[in-house]
Parts: C-alpha cells; structure tokens; sequence
C-alpha cells in the first residue's frame, strides 16, 4: 500500500515562499491499496494536483472512494477541479456524514452552481455514487472502514481502514473534548487517565493504529482564545496517540499563519513530548508529496457487518428535551436544534424535567446541573434508576465546568459533558454524536 500526502493545510489554501516544505494546498490524502483501488480522504484544494497525477500516470478508467470528514469549504473545495470526475467512464463512490440538513449531492452542488462554477454538478462525466454515512463499520470492497463522530462544530466523521493486516486512521477535524486530557487524580499516560468518557473513546478508536492522520491545527499557547473552533493541539494529539501505543502519527491540518519554520518547531516539541512519556511512536508535520509505503501483515479477517440498530441512528429529527432554569439559554439551544431539524421540549426545574420524561419519550436530554432541587445531578441519578430511561442519552449543558462536576456527572451515568457557553453548531453536532453513540451500546 501507498500513502500520498496531496494537501495538509486547514481553512484556506496558503501558496507561497513561507510554506514550501510542509505544502500549502488543503486537505487531501490518498491511500492505493492496490493498482486501481484507491480511497482519497478529503478534497481540498490538493485534489486539483493529485486529479492531474491520476489522469497522466494511472491505468484508465480511474476508479476510487472519497471518504469526506465534512463539507467545510476546505474539505470539498478542490472537488470541482479533479479531473478525472469530467471523464466518462471514470467511477468514484463519494461518502460523507449523515445527518447533515442537506444531502451530500447537494452541498457538492452548492458551491457549482453556475454562479460560482461554469461546471454545475449534474454536467460531470464520471459516474458517481453518493453515501451517505454514520457510525459504523462497513465494508467498501473487502475494505474494513470503521467511522466515528468527531467533536466539531459540524458534524464531521474519522476513518479507520484496515486491510492486509494494515490499520491507517485520519481524523480531520477534531477538538479536544477536554483541554487537559488527564484526571488530576490519575497518572498521566494511561487510557483509564483520560478524564472525559468522548475522549476515551476517540482514545480507543485511534488505539494499536499503524498510522493516524490527525488535525493538530493549533499550539497549547494558540488554543484558549481558539477554543469550540474545531480543532486540536498537537500536545492533546500526541499525548493520546502514544497512550494508544500508535506506530505513527502525522499532524496535520496545519494553521494558515503557520510557516515552515513554525512548524518545524512544532514537529520538534511533539518529539519531546514522545520522548519524555517513553513512546516508540513517530511523529511528523505531514507535508505536501510526502510518500509513505506500508507493508502488509499476516491478520485474521475481521468482521464487516454495519453495529447494530444504524437505521434507528441515522434518523435526522430527533426529539430534544431541554432542562435548564435559564430563559435565554433554553431559547438558544432552541433555535439551534430547530434549526438543525429537531423537535424541542423545555422544562425549567428538575421536577418539571421528571414530570415530562412520565409522559414523553425524548430521543435526547440536555440536562443543566445548577438548577432549584432536584438540581441537575438529582435528575441524572433519577432518569438512570428507572428502567425506561436507563439508557436514555444525557448530555450536561453547564457553567461549572471543573474537573470534579464532569467527573461526577460521568461517575452518574452522563453520556457527554459540555462547558458553557457553547456555539449553536457545536450543540448541534453533540447532540447528533450524543445520540450515535448510546443508541449503538
């Protein structure tokens, strides 16, 4: 197998004599599992050059999957200009996140309307397929791709693929569930360590990869004031993946005010940071025409069946009870989950939030812990002692937002733990990850 960096910049596209050695295209990465059979993650701009280099020095036709994390501009933006989607007889099966407002065929289509692009969507020669994707493991061609959700302020997926005994994992984009990673009152370096349940489990989906592709768009110091934008530091990442005992790890998604030397220096201290837990792993600034071979491994066939109840997880209107004292706050998280196709009910207190859970079965609780009594924490130990709603997903919306009230509310049965305040999207998107993730335990 082959892996090809084509673009490893994130937001806008940075040309220029200040980013030579580590690319400025946006994201694109290919991985050829065997002469034409090939899975291209993400289209950004670094998909205009890898179509050239597909359409002078591949077999004909030129056949492939694009996997998209998300349909952020720089995730698709470089779709319109890969050439082999003009050629007939070409074929590419696209895959995306479901659960968006719009189907995958018309965001690609947005951005080619004639206003914008002399090449509508429908004019395109190839034949392409559009799939829509959830949690889940799936086979695409005897191809193992497991996906999971990802913490962005649009719903976004990861991809693990393996095949031939070889695990390659790309995560783009990606925030920290919790900026510092490690409970206070356990060693640091350790998957148990790790305080927020999300985290975890991002933990677990990385965990023994041979390689992982991996945003890691901001530093330590850049982080606070960038905070619910998306994205990672190269510390959490690091950190995590050498928890994971990952053989490779490529930061990516590099910041457009980030130049080589910038990132020079960051690939330097993510070694420290290997270095200093004791971790074999590797660890690099992906760049642009970077090749990486992998060779194969003797392994056991793995399953490939879709996990359980995906129909049920993949329904785009869920119906969202609301449990918070504050007016705004409730009209806020109103108005974004409407928006984002839901239906909401609200309650005030915890005994109104009781009293409406008797009645009605919502798909979701958002759940505030400082209320009058029974305050939120009341409420979680109630909804998780009655049957019917023992597995009930219960995302905390709070102010208080110390490692000790995200480690109680866990300890009490919370599925996810979100500081206030909070960007409508981001809600949004938890609330659908939320929901994913307890409906598939």
């Amino acid at each position: 197998m082959l892996l090809r960096f084509w673009g490893t910049r994130g937001s806008i596209a940075t040309p220029g004599a200040a980013t030579i050695r580590f690319g400025g295209n946006t994201s694109c990465v290919e991985l050829v599992i065997q002469p034409g059979k090939r899975l291209i993650f993400d289209c950004g701009t670094g998909a205009r050059p890898l179509g050239i280099h597909l359409m002078s020095q591949e077999p004909k036709p030129v056949t492939g999957t694009i996997l998209l994390s998300h349909t952020h501009w720089d995730h698709i933006q470089g779709f319109p200009f890969f050439a082999p989607l003009f050629v007939p007889g070409n074929r590419f099966t696209v895959c995306g996140p479901q659960g968006a407002s719009r189907s995958l065929p018309e965001v690609l289509a947005g951005q080619m309307e004639y206003t914008y692009f002399p090449v509508e969507l429908a004019q395109l020669g190839a034949q392409i397929e559009y799939r829509d994707l959830s949690e889940g493991t799936y086979d695409f061609e005897g191809v193992r791709i497991t996906t999971r959700f990802l913490n962005h302020p649009a719903i976004a997926l990861g991809y693990r693929v393996e095949v031939e005994g070889v695990s390659v994992l790309y995560a783009c984009d990606h925030e920290p569930y919790w900026e510092g990673l490690w409970r206070s009152d356990a060693a640091p370096g350790k998957l148990e360590s790790i305080l927020h349940s999300e985290d975890r489990r991002h933990a677990a989906f990385l965990e023994n990869a041979d390689v992982v592709i991996h945003d890691a768009q901001y530093t330590p110091e850049e982080y606070p004031a960038k905070r619910n934008w998306g994205h990672s530091t190269f510390s959490y990442i690091t950190q995590m993946a050498a928890a994971a005992n990952v053989k490779q790890l490529f930061l990516t998604h590099h910041d457009p005010a980030h130049s080589d030397e910038f990132l020079s220096n960051i690939e330097e201290r993510a070694r420290e940071i290997v270095h200093s837990l004791g971790s074999p792993m590797k660890v690099a600034c992906a760049s642009e025409g970077r090749e990486e071979r992998l060779e194969k491994k003797d392994f056991l066939p793995l399953p490939t069946n879709a996990i359980p109840d995906i129909e049920a997880r993949q329904r785009h209107s869920l119906r969202i009870l609301v449990v918070d004292d504050d007016e705004d706050l409730r009209l806020l998280a109103r108005k974004a989950l409407v928006k984002a196709g839901h239906e909401v009910w609200e309650a005030a207190d915890g005994v109104a939030a009781l009293e409406l859970l008797e009645s009605r079965r919502p798909d979701v609780v958002i759940l505030d812990l400082i209320m009058p009594a029974p305050d939120g924490r009341e409420v979680l130990r109630t909804i998780r002692s009655r049957e019917q709603t023992r597995s009930l997903p219960v995302l905390i919306l709070t102010a208080q937002s110390d490692e000790d009230n995200a480690r109680i509310s866990f300890e009490l049965g919370a599925s996810d733990f979100l500081n206030k305040p909070f960007s409508p999207p981001q809600l949004a998107a938890r609330v659908r990850s939320c929901f994913t993730h307890q409906a598939g335990r």
